[in-house]
């Protein structure tokens, strides 16, 4: 039976920044710096390990239209690995490494094969198979149209694989860049859609596979959980799917439960707890913890709301290989209000719901912090979700304090 074997992966970002971060300790942001190249390192061990016969890139090798030397230099490498064990690696570049960028050009090995701004076919065979690829790369950075009518079927071949960086309809995350429909893809009746963009790992469609694989490293607390890539075989009549966790260090969220807890002491030991059941062997954790129903008293509360038990809990992972790094600990008040309750008992109730109901200035309450310059070089530009979080706890707060009064 006849059977081809690859990798699919997508969205690299080589030599992100990590924008915000390096307030983290300098051993944690160094591996952070570095983890999107050692998860690079893990898809070309993969690759040869399971022999297969190419690798896809499907854009967004790059984090920046620039593309640093060092990033370069590092992918050149790996390509050389690959070329070694003859694996073929076929590329397209997406809206953050378009082709009309500017950067010191640096020559892959000949393994490697970028597809142009136009779509085109490039073909792989090996003995009595032949397989075609189907794609294109970012001209510029802004690709808006539907490109899809580009991508038309060459016949006498075993297999056909669409390779696409764009943005499926049903997703609100990212700008809709190169925009489809499912329908769209399933029409040109390919084996394999490989697709590219979208952070988040989903599969679109099962016979034929459309799968978006994910990034291969989260680079912020929104981009939580394993990531990856796919070792995909298929055959005449099946495909096989297995994901490679690739992520050096993962980031996640936790929910805590804390109503069982009396004092700091018992909070601290069950926040440890849940730290170690979160532990993976030679892997970091950047870890967002929110504890509910906590009934401490008063003191020990503020030593929580301070920062000191956050504190305590990082200080025992700065030599951790296997490092659980608390990023931020978030407390859940305990108390509820009935809004209808407290407009009846005063207009000063009524006040304040109108007021947070239609309160816009928000941007311009947080800009002294924003424009700080020591603060500014830490702090990544708010979602407007996230400015509405932000209303919400404040006046969240305000009522907790007017309770206890």
């Amino acid at each position: 039976m006849k059977e081809i074997t690859f990798i699919h992966a997508a969205d690299l970002h080589l030599d992100s920044p990590m924008t915000g971060l390096s307030h983290l300790p300098k051993e944690i942001f160094e591996r952070l710096k570095e983890s999107t190249f050692a998860s690079l390192k893990k898809i070309t061990n993969a690759a040869i390990q399971h022999q297969v016969d190419f690798v896809i890139l499907a854009g967004d090798l790059f984090d920046e239209q620039d593309r640093s030397v060092r990033a370069q230099t590092r992918l050149r490498k790996e390509m050389e690995r690959l070329e070694a064990h003859h694996i073929h690696v076929y590329v397209v570049h997406g809206n953050h490494d378009h082709l009309n960028g500017t950067w010191v050009h640096l020559d892959m090995p000949e393994n490697v094969h970028v597809f142009g701004g136009q779509a085109e076919v490039k073909t792989f065979t090996k003995p009595d198979i032949i397989t075609r690829l189907y794609g294109f790369s970012y001209e510029k950075r802004h690709v808006t149209e539907n490109r899809l009518h580009e991508y038309i079927k060459k016949d006498g071949a075993d297999f056909h694989i669409g390779i696409l960086h764009g943005h499926h309809e049903s997703s609100s995350e990212h700008r809709s860049y190169a925009p489809f429909r499912l329908k769209e893809l399933l029409e040109k009746n390919f084996d394999y859609w490989a697709l590219g963009h979208i952070h988040k790992r989903m599969i679109l469609h099962e016979n034929p596979y459309i799968i978006y694989p994910g990034n291969i490293q989260g680079r912020n607390k929104k981009e939580t959980g394993k990531k990856g890539c796919y070792l995909v075989s298929l055959n005449g009549s099946e495909t096989k799917l297995e994901f490679i966790d690739t992520a050096s260090i993962q980031w996640e969220e936790m929910l805590l439960n804390g109503q069982e807890v009396n004092h700091f002491q018992d909070l601290y030991a069950l926040c440890q707890r849940a730290i170690e059941e979160k532990r993976v062997p030679r892997k970091g954790m950047l870890l967002s913890i929110t504890l509910q129903n906590l009934h401490l008293e008063e003191k020990e509360l503020t030593s929580v709301l301070n920062g000191d038990l956050l504190q305590a809990l990082q200080e025992e992972e700065k030599e951790e290989d296997s490092f659980v790094w608390t990023m931020k600990l978030n407390v859940e008040q305990s108390f509820s209000w009935d809004r209808d309750q407290l407009e009846r008992e005063s207009d000063f109730y009524v006040e304040l719901f109108h007021t947070a109901d239609h309160f816009e200035q928000i941007t311009e309450s947080i800009s002294p912090l924003f424009e700080h310059p020591s603060a500014v070089k830490f702090l990544a530009p708010l979602s407007e979700k996230e400015k509405q979080d932000l209303q919400q706890q404040a006046l969240h707060t305000l009522l907790g304090l007017l309770q206890k009064n």
